[in-house]
């Protein structure tokens, strides 16, 4: 199976405007394991003191899920995760032309004497080291292998492809990682940004040419755009892969909910798996066949994300959402007054711009039966 490793709690708080408290970060820890997570990136220890003790807060929790710190490929960062007490870290560096320029001044090897020395010391204290590839969609694939080829020379374990500025097609993701999994020189994981609408596409692309990883968040949250989402991944996994997850419809709703309401951020009515109007049916064919057969519209059950299907009485409600709610009440209605009210529906929605509720389509029944 795919290994999701889940950053909220690391490039999900960088985000702009988001921070999330000690109380909360635990949370969500605890709820991303409960709802499947792999592996948690939980912090980056050279931020401080207070970011510290949350990490170390976050590792007595002693869950399933295997726990890393984000570090730049630094003496200093590796130090501060360590006196954390953490077993497994993330390595970053630079890959393309421009980042280099930016944090080593374009000197490639002066890059790669830091990642030895970093990448040998992090080996001796035996901890899980995966290299971060900053900006990995902008640089040469040579230099990819290169730095693939030092990182398993110096023991790490694996190497984060990151599509730092999101601007990977699934089409071209497919065939880099491809690439990169043919060198068979370290396991592979996808982080994607969403820039164009394509984190989640591209993360699955990567696990199709050969990753055994891809990162998400909560809700997709991240930086610009945000990252590949982790409800969305994991139900992708779960449908679409074949994949054997078991998912608790109350602690995944649980899991958005708190992470929409620490970062402030309302979710989406439409937001794919856990949209509040996602298992809503107004138009009149489509009302119809889930009435008939509740697969008809639907690629998996609401119940299964703790959602609830619903038939709103709107602009594009056929005779069957009509007959369904008067039946629920009570009322066995005559289809020549169903024909008539329509219109009558139609008009009222269309002018108050919502939908009807089910006492005023009562109201409006009876008004016709008295006509």
């Amino acid at each position: 199976m795919a290994i999701i490793n889940d950053t909220t709690l690391r490039d999900g708080e960088q985000a702009p405007y988001v921070a999330f408290n000690t109380e909360e970060k635990l949370r969500i820890a605890t709820l991303l394991d409960a709802c499947g997570a792999d592996e948690l990136e939980i912090g980056i220890a050279a931020m401080g003191e207070r970011e510290r003790d949350d990490i170390k807060e976050l590792l007595a929790l002693g869950l399933g899920a295997r726990m890393m710190t984000w570090n730049r490929m630094k003496m200093e960062d590796l130090d501060a995760s360590l006196s954390c007490g953490v077993r497994a870290v993330d390595l970053s560096v630079p890959i393309s032309d421009l980042l280099i320029g930016v944090k080593f001044g374009g000197d490639k090897n002066a890059m790669f004497r830091e990642m030895e020395n970093v990448l040998t010391a992090a080996k001796r204290e035996g901890l899980f080291v995966c290299i971060g590839g900053e900006d990995s969609s902008r640089g040469d694939i040579g230099f990819i292998r290169e730095v693939m080829e030092l990182g398993r020379a110096c023991g790490a374990d694996r190497f984060r492809y990151c599509d730092t500025v999101g601007i990977m097609t699934p089409t071209q993701t497919y065939g880099t990682i491809k690439t990169l999994c043919g060198y068979d020189l370290l396991a592979i994981e996808m982080h994607t940004h969403n820039d164009f609408g394509l984190a989640n596409a591209n993360a699955l692309s990567g696990i199709d040419a050969g990753a055994v990883s891809m990162n998400t968040t909560v809700i997709g949250l991240g930086e610009r755009a945000g990252n590949a989402s982790f409800e969305q991944v994991l139900m992708a996994l779960r449908h679409l892969y074949g994949e054997a997850r078991s998912i608790d419809p109350v602690k995944i709703k649980e899991l958005v909910s708190t992470v929409a309401s620490a970062a402030n951020m309302p979710l989406l009515p439409n937001a794919p798996v856990v949209g509040e109007r996602l298992f809503s049916h107004e138009s009149g064919i489509h009302a119809d066949g889930m009435m008939k057969d509740s697969h008809a519209y639907e690629p998996y059950e609401a119940e299964e994300v703790g959602c609830v299907r619903e038939f709103p009485i709107g602009k594009h409600s056929g005779s069957a959402t009509i007959r369904y709610h008067l039946e629920r009440m009570g009322i066995i209605p005559d289809t020549t007054i169903l024909s008539a009210l329509l219109p009558k529906i139609r008009e009222i929605v269309t002018a108050r711009k919502r939908v009807l509720e089910s006492y005023e389509l009562r109201s409006l029944y009876q008004e016709a039966v008295c006509l």
